[in-house]
């Protein structure tokens, strides 16, 4: 069998002298793994940094089976341009390692993230507004993979307007004026995560990144029983400093 794809690499590990063992998430195929003959020598290793988006083959007996992948070219290669820059780098880090820990080998449901993915890379040039992006980013990833908040409609009255905050137990919205009472319960949802047009403060995105990063936690990775990579806590100060 054999398939070519766009690929964005997410990592790899080593195997015997030079073989690398590479994860990507591909356009069409969700996460794959696959092994790169030589893929670790010192010749070839810096094409395969996480961030770099790829062209690649994969060829195997069967799908479910670690096959070889065949890298024709690398598109862009985003970890050298950003060396001078270690909070882009966090940034690379943090994303490659969510979508590694988060979507299952094999999960098509994965390519659905490679689009939104790979644009949010390539708009680490505007790192301004990066971090706004990102967190919708978050939020789109805990959608794509069947952890999705509800914040269209407020829970208790079902009003689409005057949405503020979010409960950490149902996800879902909650009106400003139903939620007297026991505010320090709920979590703020910024004006921006809901509405596009609307600006992002220094306090907006730590409210936002506060919520994704409790329902990264307490829903997506608990799922798969392994706890929020640490990258991204080291990352959070960095978009909102």
């Amino acid at each position: 069998m054999e398939w070519r794809d766009q690929a964005l690499i997410l990592g790899g590990r080593r195997f015997g002298e030079s073989g690398l063992i590479l994860d990507v998430l591909t356009a069409t195929k969700g996460r794959r793994s696959g092994l790169v003959y030589g893929g670790a020598s010192r010749k070839k290793r810096a094409q395969f940094e996480p961030g770099n988006s790829v062209e690649l083959s994969w060829s195997g007996r069967l799908e479910e089976q670690l096959g070889r992948f065949t890298v024709a070219e690398v598109v862009t290669g985003r970890a050298g341009r950003y060396l001078d820059r270690p909070e882009a780098l966090a940034a690379i880090n943090t994303i490659t390692a969510l979508l590694r820990g988060a979507v299952d080998e094999g999960d098509a449901a994965g390519s659905a993230l490679y689009g939104p993915t790979t644009l949010l890379l390539d708009t680490l040039e505007s790192w301004p507004v990066w971090p706004a992006l990102y967190a919708r980013w978050e939020l789109g990833l805990l959608s794509a993979l069947g952890f999705g908040l509800d914040l269209e409609s407020c829970a208790l009255s079902g009003a689409n307007d005057g949405l503020t905050h979010v409960s950490p137990k149902t996800g879902r919205a909650v009106k400003g004026s139903e939620a007297e009472g026991y505010v320090d319960r709920l979590f703020r949802l910024p004006a921006f995560l809901i509405e596009p047009s609307a600006i992002a403060m220094t306090e907006d995105i730590e409210d936002a990144l506060r919520l994704t990063g409790y329902f990264l936690q307490e829903r997506l990775f608990s799922s798969v029983h392994k706890p929020l990579p640490e990258v991204r806590a080291r990352l959070v100060p960095k978009l909102i400093g």
